[in-house]
This record gives C-alpha cells, sequence and structure tokens, in this order.
C-alpha cells in the first residue's frame, strides 16, 4: 500500500506544471445516484427513442446504464443509412437523463473532503472546471445546493453536449475544456473515477489522476497508464496546500 510520503512526492510531480484541475463528476464531486440502477431510466428511453426511430439497435436494446445508452445511441444515429435517423431521438434520450439528474442532486450529497478540496483549489489555484458525462444544469443545482453553495467557486462546468457528442471515453469535452481556459493538454489535470475519464486524458494528452476506493480499479488505471490513483481528496488537498506555502 502507497505511504504518505508515496502520495505526496507522486502528486507534487504530477502538479508542478499544472495550471487547471478538471474533475469528474458523477464520483469525485458526489455518488449521483447513490448505486441505485439506472435501469428503468434506460427503459424509458428505450420506448422514447422507438417512437422517433421505429427500432434500436440490438446494442442498445441490451444496455439497461443510462449514460451508456446515450453513447449507443449517439453510435447509431452516426452511422450512415440511405434514411438518417431524427436528431429529435438524441434529444429525447438526452431530456430524460438530464430530469433524472435533477431530481438526482435534489438530495446527492458531496464527496467526502469535497468541499475542502474546492476551497483549497480556489484559495490557492490551480482553478477547477468540472468536466462530466452529465448535464451542466444539474451540476451547477449541487454546487448551488445548500449542501455546498460553492458555486462560485468552480471556474466551469463544461457537461454533457445536447446532442451527444463526444462524450467520455472520447476527449471532447476535456478539449472543449481546455479551450476554454486556453491551456495546452500538459497544463491540466484530469481527476476521474472511470477507465472512461482516463481514455479521454489520454486522447487528449492531458495527465491523469484516479480517484476510486477500489483496489482492482487503481491496479487497472495504473496498467492503463495513470499518472498515479488516490482513494481519498485528501492527498490532493494537502499536496495543493504545501505546494503554495512559502519555504
Amino acid at each position: 500500500m502507497s505511504s504518505a510520503a508515496d502520495h505526496g512526492a507522486a502528486l507534487r510531480e504530477l502538479l508542478k506544471n499544472v495550471r487547471a484541475v478538471l474533475l469528474d463528476f458523477d464520483g469525485p464531486v458526489t455518488d449521483l445516484f447513490r448505486g441505485r440502477s439506472t435501469a428503468p431510466v434506460a427503459d424509458e428511453i428505450k420506448a422514447a427513442v422507438r417512437a422517433v426511430w421505429g427500432s434500436v439497435d440490438p446494442q442498445v436494446d441490451a444496455c439497461d446504464d443510462s449514460h451508456g445508452i446515450l453513447r449507443l445511441l449517439r453510435e447509431m444515429y452516426d452511422r450512415p443509412a440511405l434514411e438518417p435517423l431524427d436528431s429529435l431521438g438524441l434529444v429525447t434520450a438526452e431530456g430524460i437523463v438530464t430530469g433524472y439528474e435533477y431530481e438526482a442532486v435534489k438530495t446527492a450529497t458531496p464527496a467526502p473532503h469535497l468541499v475542502r478540496l474546492v476551497d483549497v483549489l480556489f484559495k490557492h489555484g490551480p482553478p477547477l472546471v468540472i468536466v462530466s458525462n452529465n448535464s451542466d444544469g444539474p451540476i451547477w443545482e449541487f454546487f448551488k445546493s445548500e449542501r455546498v453553495q460553492r458555486q462560485e467557486k468552480v471556474c466551469a462546468v463544461v457537461g454533457r453536449d445536447p446532442f451527444l457528442r463526444d462524450m467520455k471515453p472520447r476527449p471532447g469535452s476535456v478539449l472543449r475544456a481546455l479551450e476554454h481556459l486556453d491551456l495546452p493538454p500538459e497544463s491540466a489535470l484530469l481527476v476521474g473515477d472511470q477507465l472512461t475519464d482516463l481514455s479521454a486524458a489520454q486522447q487528449a494528452g492531458t495527465p491523469f489522476l484516479g480517484y476510486t476506493q477500489s483496489p482492482e480499479r487503481a491496479a487497472r488505471m495504473l496498467d492503463l497508464g495513470a499518472q498515479w490513483v488516490v482513494s481519498s481528496h485528501t492527498p490532493l488537498i494537502e499536496t495543493v496546500k504545501s505546494m503554495s506555502s512559502p519555504n
């Protein structure tokens, strides 16, 4: 198991040239659906999209994850066809998920030490941007909530495109964040809890810090090239504070 010294050295190396922290939302910020299955949401999406498109691919029909199905629908939409699919199917699916996200943030609680992390980054830098496959509206609602009240300390939110373009593991949201910040990829750090986050960071050319309490996923992230993995925000908080302190 890694020691505090290991964390400190690795994170100082990782942060030394970082000018922005890009933080995934569902996981590092909050467990949005608190472990509840999103299969009912996926089923609602399938019914709504069938009403627009007539049918869906077998892979879509078999999917029981509310975000996974959005990626599959976009792939289906992008496939060359004699009669292109109506984009209304995508917008309808996205709107269903967004509605459930708005409902979920009403009771979502911050991840442990999340508020401290936001405060430390705001005080000492670098600036914080949320980069997520969730919709930006519910994300802002979460940071405005009485449980958090930190919206003014978030530099920007780059959420899900309404037409479902470039959801992670594609790098589009990371690249949009970098464009907003006017930074090169190597000057930002993406913190995420999924392998899709790691893939998006690698494709964008951005360093990656894994955040997971799963030893198996942590090992997998390191095997796939993550620069470092933590199980808590505390090491990042302490490193940012130590790097900002005068020698």
